[in-house]
């Protein structure tokens, strides 16, 4: 009796081998063709578990020529981690000279720099002895009294001289001891010399007094006037507690304006003498600083 149930029968790979007998084909002389590999199929067991596991992410096949078949995603991952670390090792003894390069770069730059300094206050010890790096302290030949003068003297002196320190000023003050000078005398001496020294701010007032072409000045900006001249963008008076003195500020500077009553710090202002009287202009080589612009109370 037939039966019309459409449930899948399992099928057996024994009976599947039976089945292709009775299909197989035979060649022109009438003997059968004989198949060695028969086609299989799978069950439907088969079928379901093959869906799951296609789906299943430890199961999707990777074609990548990366990949290490025969192993888990974990342990491939630990082969791969150790090769790299290997790799390091490696790379690490083949330039393991080069530890602390940085720290020997920091070194022998810093041993250059000295040299250079060295070299450069030798040089400059032929024009001024005091400044050569080999020559002995002054102080060592101070009696403990002097000594001790000089080290009160050069804090006082320190207060008043900006960017120099309190050792700097006691050697120039035992230098000029032990030339013969009185303190009194020398503190003077020292004060003005350091004073208008190149690279500092020099007094309106100490404008005279120094011999190179090139200042540098603090000061207020008292007043301005017009000027006949077009290469003259501005033209004016500026003045400090010691003094005042002509600014003349050059168009082809393209230095900032001035307001008045405005002060203004002036690094290499040129000094110029006219009919008896020393002047200031501001070139192309001067730089203009504004100590009180941008103050929140201005």
């Amino acid at each position: 009796m037939s039966s019309n149930n459409s449930s899948r029968k399992v099928v057996t790979v024994d009976e599947q081998a039976f089945e292709n007998v009775a299909e197989e084909a035979v060649d022109e002389n009438g003997f059968p063709v004989v198949d060695e590999t028969p086609e299989f199929e799978a069950t439907v067991e088969e079928e379901t578990q093959a869906k799951v596991d296609a789906n299943h992410p430890d199961g999707i096949a990777d074609t990548s020529e990366d990949r290490i078949h025969s192993v888990t995603l974990e342990q491939e991952e630990r082969i791969h981690a150790r090769e790299a670390e290997l790799e390091r090792i490696s790379a690490q003894a083949e330039l393991g000279t080069q530890d602390g390069r940085e720290q020997r770069t920091r070194a022998v730059a810093a041993k250059r720099s000295a040299e250079r300094r060295a070299e450069f206050q030798t040089r400059a010890a032929s024009v001024d002895p005091r400044v050569d790096p080999d020559r002995d302290d002054p102080r060592t030949k101070l009696s403990q009294d002097e000594l001790a003068t000089v080290n009160t003297e050069a804090n006082r002196l320190a207060e008043q001289l900006d960017g120099w320190s309190r050792a700097a000023i006691s050697r120039h003050l035992a230098d000029a001891v032990i030339g013969g000078t009185d303190m009194m005398s020398a503190v003077v001496k020292v004060f003005e010399e350091l004073q208008t020294a190149p690279g500092q701010v020099i007094p309106i007032g100490k404008l005279e007094d120094v011999t190179r072409k090139e200042v540098s000045i603090e000061g207020q900006i008292e007043v301005l006037w017009e000027s006949d001249s077009p290469a003259i963008a501005q033209v004016g008076l500026i003045a400090d507690d010691s003094g005042k003195t002509k600014i003349t500020i050059w168009e082809k500077s393209d230095a900032p304006w001035v307001a008045e009553g405005e002060r203004v710090r002036i690094h290499g202002a040129a000094r110029n003498w006219y009919e008896g009287r020393v002047s200031l202009a501001v070139t192309g080589w001067s730089t203009l600083h504004f100590p009180e612009r941008g103050r929140w109370w201005a």
